[in-house]
């Protein structure tokens, strides 16, 4: 007997203005799998789960769960009829707590006549931490004192609960480290074992493969195709698992996007002339630091969750202030991201809708916003220029959109990361600090990242690429400076024999 889906989605449509996001799409999610969702950015794979999940509204279309009629109120009814999703972005309430966060909607539960039990609530969101693996996180604390990829794992705990029989995770991975995103396949699995539905949107082809029974394609707003387990299993054949990448990427993308995504060659020669230095720097757990980044040099730094790397990006912009030493630049002491910016300094930080983006403001905005100098005359925006800029680099990138003009929080999360990419390709900015840079971006964009990034080697730019990605390191980096505890602990040479298995030595 057939399996009897557990949603149902027939004939949606969804308008955003002019914009068609989706086209009649029709699919089914069936107990016990671990569906993936890929496409290009602004496929409509984020579209079509968060009508599911109550986000947003179809324009037009049917949805069926449990054989009912589907038509969800809000998020929070639907997580309460067992259909939960975790956002691409942060979804933590600012100003609260951590128990306050997993209980979000549910306070009632622990108070009498308006007043909150505290200790009770605490209690309850501390026994959940545990169940994750994640004690180390206290219920009591401020969500503000942890990190963008611990406020994730928050949201992780809050969103599956024993009635969690649909969980959509949208892009999820991107914000987590290794041992973040082991806590997360581990319990996709659980919720499969026991019968639960999960649906998977990542653009990470090794993951997919390795983490989904089936495998669904849309381009355009439309429904590709589907694989299914059988044809999944081919990856684990290496010849096959070749060539069933090159379907895939064919299916999503409409065309064959060749082999060439890293860099490839091995050439890690630089200038002489040092582009940005940092002398004795001390913050956070980073102590007595020193580097010299040269002009023509893609400098890489990786490891685990908090292991300093980050603090590195942001030093190097002039987002921390330092107890000891300097970033200098030309002379300069860069110890702010004004000085950074007019010193030719970009940034591109991992959290984009809270330090890369101004959401509510154009497209064309947020492109041209750390160039305004230079397009202004007596103090005058030359709209032309502006106008040039913003256009070019928005094609540039292909950032799916009608018009320049619309508001950044229109796009989808891989075009926002085209977006806050463009600013600093757009000012032309002689060193950029990438962190995580193709976060969320589909392997076509991904792919003209990586030749953007080799050209600006080429062109003499000095490149700080910080990713949790050992495979983007190793591809593209001159150097890979591995860190743990706020401390260098390994560091290797681009070479055409270097392997993931010879640096996580250096990071656990």
């Amino acid at each position: 007997m057939a399996k009897q889906a557990v949603m149902e989605i027939r004939g949606m449509n969804k308008h955003f203005g002019p914009t068609v996001a989706l086209k009649d799409v029709d699919l089914d999610f069936y107990p016990g799998e671990i569906r993936g969702l890929v496409g290009e950015n602004g496929s409509g794979k984020s579209t079509v789960t968060s009508i599911m999940a109550g986000m947003q509204k179809a324009t037009s279309g049917e949805m069926k769960y449990n054989g009912e009629p589907w038509k969800p109120l809000s998020m929070a009814w639907a997580q309460e009829k067992g259909v939960c999703m975790i956002l691409q972005e942060a979804n933590t309430v600012a100003g609260c707590t951590v128990a306050e966060n997993i209980f979000a909607g549910r306070l009632s539960e622990f108070g009498k006549f308006g007043v909150i039990n505290m200790k009770k609530l605490n209690a309850a969101a501390q026994e959940l931490l545990d169940s994750f693996g994640l004690g180390r996180i206290k219920a009591s604390d401020q969500i503000a004192n942890y990190t963008f990829e611990d406020r994730k794992l928050v949201e992780i705990v809050r969103c599956v609960t024993e009635d969690t029989v649909i969980l959509v995770v949208d892009e999820t991975t991107t914000a987590l480290s290794l041992d973040g995103r082991q806590i997360l396949y581990k319990l996709m699995h659980s919720l499969a074992d026991r019968g639960r539905t999960v649906v998977f949107i990542s653009h990470d082809m090794d993951e997919i493969l390795e983490q989904c029974t089936t495998l669904t394609v849309l381009r355009d707003g439309n429904i590709i195709g589907t694989l299914d387990e059988e044809e999944l299993a081919q990856a684990k054949d290496e010849e096959k698992r070749e060539k069933l990448v090159e379907k895939i990427r064919f299916m999503m993308v409409g065309r064959d996007i060749g082999n060439a995504y890293y860099r490839e060659d091995y050439d890690t020669s630089h200038l002489e002339e040092v582009a940005l230095e940092f002398k004795d720097v001390s913050v956070g757990p980073i102590k007595h630091f020193s580097l010299q980044l040269h002009k023509g040099e893609i400098l890489g730094f990786g490891g685990l969750s908090d292991c300093g790397m980050r603090l590195i990006g942001r030093a190097g912009f002039g987002l921390e202030r330092l107890e000891g030493g300097q970033v200098v630049r030309g002379g300069k002491v860069i110890d702010s991201p004004l000085k950074a910016i007019r010193s030719g300094i970009g940034y591109v930080s991992k959290n984009r809708d809270t330090e890369a983006l101004i959401l509510s403001a154009p497209i064309g905005y947020n492109i041209a916003l750390p160039s305004y100098d230079e397009l202004s005359r007596f103090s005058f925006i030359d709209p032309v220029k502006e106008n040039r800029m913003v256009t070019n680099e928005a094609g540039k990138y292909a950032v799916k959109c009608k018009t320049v003009r619309q508001n950044v929080s229109t796009l989808s999360g891989g075009n926002k990361q085209k977006v806050s990419f463009a600013k600093w390709t757009a000012k032309d900015s002689d060193v950029l600090i990438m962190d995580c840079p193709t976060r969320g971006v589909d392997i076509g964009v991904k792919q003209s990242m990586y030749a953007l990034i080799a050209q600006m080697k080429r062109d003499g730019k000095a490149i700080i690429l910080i990713s949790e990605e050992l495979s983007e390191l190793i591809g593209m980096a001159d150097k890979i400076m591995i860190m743990k505890d706020g401390e260098v602990t390994g560091e290797f040479m681009r070479s055409p024999d270097l392997q993931e298995t010879d640096i996580i030595g250096s990071m656990i």
